[in-house]
């Protein structure tokens, strides 16, 4: 239920960003405010309160966020409170910054590693990730887990590519524990 809430109300948003052709602007304005409810958690906790009636839930969002944000973009977060699905707004946010994402052929690619990349070795890993998809270009995040051992494990969206010397040995000992001994 609640993806198909983030579904459709990130689609809407994004159709007003195509028709006004404000798709960098709205997305500028949804990471703002994600990040400002992200740092606020008593936001939340006032929007999700039983006794606070909607009206003045609307007039707190209207007074945060007015000025700060395009009058689409209130206009946007006042109807998602009208129609009570506040707990629903990082969801929609994220899904409207991955559809922005996807309509200008943008990916994320998480890349682990045993050790800290250089930038030459990060370069050559985000352009062969460029001539392997149909991706124009990336935000790489790059994380170290020494546990991996060595090798990379990479995710874009729900493929993983996972050549790390852990995923190896683990593969290995599963190949030997099915292997029959004959007398």
């Amino acid at each position: 239920m609640a993806k198909l809430v983030s579904k459709t109300y990130g689609e809407a948003l994004f159709d007003l960003g195509k028709e006004e052709n404000t798709l960098d602007l709205l997305a500028a304005e949804s990471e703002a405010v994600y990040k400002a409810m992200e740092d606020n958690p008593d936001l939340m906790k006032l929007l999700n309160h039983p006794k606070i009636v909607k009206e003045e839930k609307i007039s707190v969002m209207e007074k945060i966020f007015k000025g700060q944000v395009s009058d689409a973009m209130v206009g946007f977060l006042v109807l998602i409170v009208q129609k009570d699905r506040y707990n629903e707004i990082p969801a929609i946010l994220n899904y409207y910054l991955e559809k922005v994402r996807e309509d200008k052929k943008m990916g994320v690619a998480f890349i682990t590693s045993a050790v800290e990349l250089s930038d030459a070795q990060k370069e050559h890993t985000k352009q062969k990730l460029l001539a392997t998809t149909d991706y124009v270009d990336f935000k790489m995040n790059y994380l170290v887990d020494p546990a991996i051992i060595g090798g990379m494990v990479i995710r874009v969206g729900d493929k993983v590519v996972d050549s790390s010397v852990r995923s190896r040995i683990n593969t290995m000992a599963k190949e030997l524990q099915n292997i029959q001994l004959s007398e």
